[in-house]
Formats: C-alpha cells, structure tokens, sequence
C-alpha cells in the first residue's frame, strides 16, 4: 500500500511540476523589435518538450469600443455580428466577400497532444465548428458602413473555405481539401450551381487555411498551402503538397509547384514596384520565445526557404529526423523581412493607387499580425505596415497602423486577421474572434496614387567576342593570313 501512495505522490508531484511549467512556460527578456527588420537577432535556440502557453483570450469589443489607430487614421466598424470571419476579397463593382470559417471537424493531431490542442484552440476563440459560409457585404451609400448583408453560400460543398479570387465571371473558393471554381456574376447575392474542381489540396493539417491569388494577367492561380506539423514530426511523407506555394495555369488545368520550404504561407500579393509575388509565412514553433521570427519575402519561381531543415537560410534545425534532400543547404533563401517571433502573420496588401491611409502609409505594406498563443509576453495582435523604398524593397521597422486588441489583464478584445481595401479606399481588417470587420481611413488624404513600377534597361546583346581567348585567336588568324 505505501508502494502505491509513494507512485502515486510521485506522479502528482510531476503532474504539478509539467503544469508548473506550462504556465510559466520560458517567458523572453528581449523586446519584439529585435526580431523584426532585415536583419533580426537570432539567439541560440531553447528547445522546449512542451511549448511556452500564452493565449490571450478573446472578449470582444463593447459597443462604442474601437482598436487603436494610427495617428490620423479613424476607425469603425464596417460589418459585425459575423461568425468568425476571416478572408476577405473586395469585387470590381466594390461588394466585399468575407469567408466565415473555421478549422475542418475531426482534423490534426489524435492523444494528449491533440486533446491539448482542442483546449488552447477553444481559449483562443477558434474552438467552434466552421461556419462554412461566403457572406457578401455591401456599402451601397459609400458611407462607410455595410447596410446589406447576404449569404452567398453555406454549406454545398464548402469546407472550411478560406482563399478567394475573382476574375471574369468566375469565382475562385480554397476549402481545406480543394480549389473550386463558381460561375458567379458580379451584384448576384446567391452563389448557387455546381463548382468545378481546379485542384485537390492536401486535406486539414496543423494548419488548414489555403489561400489564393491571381496573376496580374489572370491566367494563373496561386495556392498557399501550409505544413501538417511543426518540423515534419509526422513523418515527411505526411507533408507531400504541403508548406508551399502552387500555381495553376488556369487555360490548361494543370498545377505545378511554384515554391517550397515555407512552413505557412499565407497572405499573398504582388509588390507594385518590382512585379513580384510576396507572402506573409508562419516559422516554427518550440524553440523559445525568440525563435522563428515570422516573415515577410519576395517568392521567386522554384524558391526554396528551408523548411523543415532550415530557418533564415542557414540555421539547421537540429531537431529534424527526416533525411535532407541533398544539396539543399546549397540553394536555400534568406527570408527579405522579418515580422517578429509567433506573431502569426496571416493577411497582406501592398499600397495601391487610390487607397486614402495617407502620405505616411504611401509605399509598402500592410500586415494583419494575428496573434502568438506560445510567447510571453504576447506578440502581434495588431496591423502594422512595412515601408518600401524606391526600388521596392522593404527598409526599417514595422510601424503601427491599428493596435490596442490586447488589454493590461493578458485578455485580447479580439484578433486581426485579414486585410482588403474597399471602394472608397478604406482598409478593411477581418477580427475573427469579434465577429467585426472593421474600417481604416484617413478622411483628409486624397487617393494615393500608387507606386511606379521599377524600369530597368536590358543589357545589349552582345555582338561579337571580345573576350582574351577570341583577341588570341583573331591574332591568330592575322598572323597566318600575312604569312601567305
């Protein structure tokens, strides 16, 4: 009987201990800032046997209640009453479409650790089922507010949608597990028929959102797909299709790999100085609260950023089991900005012409940072902007454009996770805990007027040989030719 009591003290004790140690976690001394910018200080890494808890949990806005906004920018609530809202798409004739969703039902991870992750997720106010719904908001008036409120489609095929594109009649849908494709008319209030299938997606995973973008033509469909898992701890055949970015070219059906190695990527958009495709991405998690920053970069064809062996171009990620490609450590690239660590950047828009944020906010981008749920203290929970300079690269630090969602009391009035512009300007935010999609203008700034694309000449082709080896032979030549 003593044995008994002895064993079971004992496991109390160490019960105590764990649940000591998940609430204190490994809290950080160094400020957010020093992971951010083009070049962050990367610290030695703590790996941690069970991460760092620090979720802020959501209690929304009282009525009359606002989020912070930058200094000459107002702020209002656009929509709200909605069922976590997410994505967010504006329409040529200026209807806004917003995903209500959620992660798929019966998805990730089985045992304690799944059992743990249903518990932070229900914390974070993202435990619900999916909604599964497309809502089209409208502000008719252009007052700044949505008086019309329609449910495009609920259900019918869609399953946890997220990703949204628009072009010519057709209506682009991401669910977890597919792309699809919606003939849809602009000003209809019902999406109804039959999809076709563009693409089948790896289904669920640790990270479920699959986000699109079009190519500045229209002829090719970008997909985000983001990884299963932490650091491919599942094995990396359970990552094939995962943790990167795919196109589908849209004449002839067919999709290929676009880019890899990106843990999560997930807003996209194209830097209107130099014409690239750009993405926010999610790093790794569980090695301290300093540990990946988070990220902002340019995504080349066929790039590579190293993920699961790999962060920040050369760090190797000691914890990985699986066997490296080889040569890999060859070809990584080095992220262009960072966003901080376990920040969760989801949704980005570069600068437009006719956006009306001001002078301050003329040239770069704008990031909706969601909120990290394993640091303390907590980072992200804001929308910030990257400042870009001529030449269309970023510079500096991230500069604040709507904070105060967390309170003094370690609580969040809600999470910023998505970003659109609307047709009067105006920055749209999905807060998906809150249920609001919120407004952000600047009511004295005229339409900007957009940033001018970056011209560069071409070298001229070149004529003839002019190289040590080719004035040898031309010698050569003369020299014979004189001896005859």
């Amino acid at each position: 009987m003593r044995k008994v009591l002895a064993g079971l003290g004992l496991v109390v004790v160490v019960l105590i201990g764990v649940g000591a140690w998940v609430l204190h976690g490994n809290p950080t001394d160094r400020p957010l800032a020093a992971t951010t910018g083009r070049d962050p200080r990367l610290v030695d890494p703590e790996p941690e046997k069970f991460p760092t808890v620090g979720i802020a949990k959501p209690i929304g806005w009282q009525p009359g209640e606002a989020p912070v906004a930058a200094a000459g920018l107002q702020v209002n609530r656009f929509a709200e009453g909605l069922d976590h809202p997410r994505v967010m798409l504006t329409l040529p004739n200026g209807d806004v479409l917003v995903t209500e969703t959620n992660r798929p039902a019966g998805q990730g991870p089985g045992g304690l650790t799944g059992l743990v992750m249903k518990l932070l997720f229900r914390r974070a106010g993202a435990g619900g089922p999916s909604p599964d719904a497309i809502v089209l908001l409208r502000d008719a008036d252009g007052n700044g507010v949505a008086e019309q409120r329609f449910v495009l489609r609920q259900g019918q095929g869609l399953a946890s949608p997220s990703g949204l594109a628009w072009h010519d009649g057709t209506l682009f849908v991401a669910n977890h597990d597919a792309v699809l494709a919606f003939a849809y008319k602009l000003g209809d209030t019902a999406l109804a028929g039959t999809p076709r299938k563009l693409m089948d997606l790896p289904a669920a995973g640790n990270h479920w959102m699959r986000n699109l973008q079009l190519s500045p033509d229209a002829t090719k469909l970008y997909v985000a797909v983001g990884s299963a898992s932490n650091i491919a701890e599942r094995g990396i055949k359970a990552e094939e299709g995962r943790a990167a970015i795919w196109e589908i070219d849209l004449a002839s059906g067919r999709p290929r790999p676009y880019a890899g190695g990106l843990r999560n990527p997930n807003g996209m958009d194209w830097n209107p100085a130099s014409g690239e495709l750009w993405t926010t991405v999610n790093e790794r998690d569980m090695l301290g609260g300093d540990l990946v920053p988070d990220y902002l970069t340019n995504v080349p064809i066929g790039a590579q950023y190293g993920w699961p062996w790999f962060y920040w171009k050369d760090k190797q990620d000691d914890r990985v089991k699986e066997p490296m490609p080889p040569y890999l450590n060859e070809y990584v690239r080095k992220p262009e900005f960072a966003l901080g660590a376990h920040v969760a950047a989801l949704g980005l828009r570069f600068a437009t012409a006719g956006n009306r944020l001001g002078a301050n906010f003329g040239n770069g981008a704008f990031i909706a940072r969601h909120g990290s749920w394993n640091r303390k203290p907590a980072s992200g929970y804001d929308v910030v902007f990257v400042t870009f300079d001529a030449n269309g690269n970023p510079r500096g630090q991230p500069v604040p454009v709507l904070g105060g969602f967390l309170t003094r009391d370690g609580e969040t009035h809600g999470r910023p996770t998505w970003l659109a512009f609307d047709r009067t300007g105006a920055l749209l935010v999905t807060d998906d805990t809150a249920g609001i999609v919120w407004r952000l203008i600047d009511p004295r700034a005229a339409p900007a007027p957009g940033v001018k694309p970056v011209v560069t000449g071409h070298m001229p082709p070149q004529r003839q040989l002019n190289s040590e080896a080719a004035a040898t032979f031309r010698a050569a030549e003369e020299e014979a030719a004189a001896d005859k």
